[in-house]
């Protein structure tokens, strides 16, 4: 991306991967919106990235609430009447089970962060993201969320068979590609990220990659130049399959 002052808007990003994708961010000099519901734990992560050296700030949004998303919109546009980046990295696992046993209230719970939160998100931003002369969406997925690999019997993953959060990843797949083909004609890019399976608090911490390990790929497309792709599914080996 070009040489000039950039502003990140990361939700999720007072833990985890979303976290360690600000860090990253913000070692590049781009100025990183630590998005988060919680204020005192925003404000915590906004304290360790600027004992850093990071340019960083905490801003309130809570992505399952249209008021508090328009209102952290409206806020960044006062600010700086632009975004460069929006990093759709919040998400939830509830109460996850094989589809036999799973119960809908939980798959809409689900949904409504992962899912819905990311389109109520990147639509509130879209025009920020207009504004900026090299717009970039990226949207947390998961390879559990790739319908190819888990017709796949032999995929390393088969067994895990939670129907709410791999079902909400294939449908950030599929807004990922319609946001890309919505947006061709504008400088924007769209990609989705798979940052493999990371030792975060979502899985109780089991995962076999580090939180630094599973920002990297999103950190890229954050920052691909304007020759970079649109529209693609990507983890640290290349694409993966829809």
């Amino acid at each position: 991306m070009d040489n000039v002052q950039l502003v990140a808007l990361v939700t999720g990003a007072n833990k985890g991967i979303g976290f360690e994708i600000a860090r990253q961010l913000g070692k590049l000099g781009i100025t990183v919106l630590i998005g988060a519901r919680d204020q005192e734990r925003g404000k915590e992560a906004e304290r360790l990235l600027v004992k850093e050296g990071i340019d960083a700030q905490f801003i309130q949004v809570d992505v399952t609430d249209q008021p508090a998303v328009d209102d952290a919109a409206a806020a960044i546009r006062e600010q700086f009447g632009k975004l460069d980046i929006l990093v759709n990295n919040a998400g939830i696992l509830v109460d996850e089970k094989p589809p036999s046993n799973y119960d809908i209230r939980s798959m809409r719970a689900v949904y409504e962060t992962n899912v819905f939160g990311v389109f109520r998100t990147t639509k509130a931003m879209v025009p920020l993201l207009l504004a900026s002369e090299q717009g970039r969406i990226v949207n947390l997925s998961s390879s559990l969320g790739s319908l190819t690999l888990n017709s796949d019997p032999n995929f390393e993953l088969a067994s895990f068979l939670m129907i709410g959060y791999n079902s909400s990843k294939a449908a950030v797949n599929a807004l990922t590609v319609f946001y890309a083909n919505d947006l061709r004609e504008t400088a924007i890019k769209v990609n989705a990220a798979d940052p493999g399976y990371c030792a975060t608090a979502l899985n109780g911490f089991t995962g076999l990659r580090t939180p630094e390990e599973g920002a990297r790929t999103a950190v890229w497309l954050a920052t691909l130049s304007s020759d970079g792709p649109t529209g693609g599914f990507f983890n640290d080996a290349g694409i993966v399959p829809w």
